[in-house]
């Protein structure tokens, strides 16, 4: 991996942590596995159709919810994939987004949507989990997974090309996919993303969610991420 990329990426301070937002129940399981799985890797089952509510299932004896697909417009799909499609891609992804201001509007969507539910909020030390996961990392210059608030008023239209890996970065200059560290919106790991504890850098949990055990240390008030 392009040691140059990773550290022009995290260079700025507010881009020195990344983050993953998940719902406080999931916790266990990923304490358990050590890992963050994508949707699809819990239950391939469901590979394209829409999910209009949070999937409560079990995975290797450990309760995991998957959260419901948010709408995107028809009209911000490109003509070269379908809805489908595109929703197939973003299921095999675990995402992780590169800023708190980016992770923030996350928590606030589903803060309005669920607000008596507990959220969790990981906290990773972004150098070593881009070095680590390097091989399996995609870029995104946009909020893949929802449309914008005036779809039909926006300059771009959501297709798989506007996934760039990360050993292209820098290297690859279209309007579609972020060409400079600012421009990043997403990062998303193929599949699965191991080694949760020894990136770990922080947990936060919302509605008096529960922290597993062996994190305990890393436990930090939800108002840190808020105020």
């Amino acid at each position: 991996m392009n040691d140059t990329n990773i550290s022009a990426i995290t260079k700025t301070p507010n881009r020195k942590k990344l983050y993953h937002f998940t719902r406080a129940r999931n916790l266990p399981a990923i304490a358990y596995f050590d890992t963050l799985f994508s949707s699809y890797k819990i239950d391939p089952s469901q590979d394209g159709p829409r999910r209009l509510v949070p999937r409560h299932l079990s995975y290797q004896a450990q309760k995991v919810t998957i959260n419901s697909h948010l709408r995107i417009a028809d009209s911000m799909i490109d003509a070269s994939t379908t809805q489908e499609e595109f929703r197939a891609f973003l299921d095999r992804h675990v995402f992780l987004w590169p800023t708190l201001k980016d992770c923030q509007k996350m928590m606030a969507t589903y803060a309005r949507r669920e607000p008596e539910e507990a959220f969790a909020v990981l906290e990773f030390d972004a150098s070593s989990l881009l070095m680590n996961h390097g091989l399996e990392i995609t870029l995104s210059k946009y909020d893949s997974g929802s449309s914008p608030r005036f779809p039909n008023h926006c300059s771009y239209k959501k297709s798989l090309a506007m996934f760039l890996p990360l050993d292209q970065f820098g290297l690859v200059k279209n309007d579609l996919v972020p060409s400079t560290p600012s421009q990043i919106k997403e990062i998303l790991i193929d599949g699965q993303m191991t080694g949760v504890t020894e990136l770990l850098s922080a947990v936060y949990v919302s509605n008096g969610g529960e922290i597993p055990a062996g994190w305990s240390d890393l436990a930090r008030p939800w108002a840190m991420l808020t105020d």
